[in-house]
C-alpha cells in the first residue's frame, strides 16, 4: 500500500518540478531541460531527481545541474506552496546519462552500418 502512494507521489513531484523548472527564467538552466526520475524516501525527507539535459555541451549540462542545486530551497518552496504538501523533501538534483548513452549507441551503430553499406558489393 506504501508502495503504491509513493510511486503516485513521485509521479505528482516529477510533474510538480517539471512545471516549476519550465516556469524558472534562469539562463544557466538549459532550455531543454526534462525531469527523468524522482524518488522520495518514505519519511519524504529527502528527494532524488535525475534530470535529462538534452544538449551536446557537457558545460551547459554542468551548469544546470549546479543551478538547480543551488536553487534546490527555493524549488522546494514553489513545490510545497503548488502541491500543498506537509512535508517538504531537501532536493538532490544529478545528470541521467541515460540519454546521452543512448545517442551514442545510436551513432556506433549507424557508423557500422554506414561502413556495411561502403563494403557491401552492388
Amino acid at each position: 500500500m506504501a508502495n503504491n502512494r509513493t510511486e503516485r507521489l513521485n509521479e505528482e513531484i516529477k510533474k510538480t518540478l517539471s512545471a516549476i523548472i519550465f516556469d524558472m527564467k534562469d539562463p544557466r538552466i538549459s532550455s531543454m531541460t526534462t525531469i527523468s526520475e524522482v524518488n522520495v524516501t518514505r519519511d519524504l525527507k529527502y528527494c532524488k531527481v535525475s534530470v535529462s539535459v538534452y544538449d551536446q555541451d557537457e558545460a551547459v549540462r554542468s551548469a544546470t545541474i549546479r543551478t538547480l542545486n543551488s536553487a534546490a530551497g527555493h524549488i522546494g518552496w514553489e513545490l510545497g506552496k503548488r502541491m500543498q504538501i506537509r512535508a517538504i523533501p531537501k532536493f538532490s538534483f544529478t545528470l541521467d546519462q541515460g540519454i546521452a548513452y543512448s545517442v551514442h549507441i545510436a551513432e556506433v551503430l549507424n557508423q557500422l552500418n554506414r561502413e556495411k553499406d561502403e563494403h557491401e558489393p552492388t
